[in-house]
């Protein structure tokens, strides 16, 4: 019988199973952390929306691209996710660590790049926006640094 059988799985190279833990984990984290924002900050709160350059009409189709963006993100992390399970090559710290990082990174790229050097939009409009900055992209800070903390102990960790 041959070793190679049609349900067997190849299995998957170390580097590329800690590569495909860490993308499935920021694509999870950057999904959550998109439908969070859009969920919360656009939805329910009504602070802005996406892009808030133009008329209302134009902020709600940008709100409803950025909400398929992270629905998308969401979806392929869980198809990666799925498939390093059936490899049985799920690590659960690079995994953790790449959603941190993810999460994080989509909240420090949101505030400054976003709010900041491009003003598509504010977090909120008409109040003193200087606290919710600061909270903001000092969560941000600190989930991206959780996850560096995950990633170098996993990476320090025997296999």
């Amino acid at each position: 019988m041959s070793a190679a059988t049609p349900t067997s799985l190849p299995e998957a190279r170390p580097a590329t199973a800690t590569g495909r833990n860490v993308l499935s984990g920021v694509l999870l984290g950057l999904g959550v952390a998109a439908f969070v924002d859009e969920a919360i900050f656009h939805q329910l709160l009504h602070w802005h929306h996406f892009y808030d350059k133009s008329t209302p009409a134009a902020g709600l189709v940008s709100d409803g691209l950025f909400h398929a963006f992270s629905w998308f993100s969401t979806v392929a992390s869980l198809f990666l996710l799925a498939d390093l399970r059936r490899r049985a090559a799920y690590h659960r710290l690079h995994w953790w660590g790449g959603l941190l990082i993810g999460a994080g990174g989509f909240q420090l790229y949101d505030g400054t790049l976003q709010h900041k050097v491009l003003r598509l939009h504010q977090i909120r409009y008409d109040v003193d926006i200087a606290p919710y900055d600061w909270t903001w992209n000092i969560i941000a800070a600190l989930l991206v640094v959780a996850g560096a903390v995950l990633l170098l102990r996993a990476r320090r960790r025997p296999a």
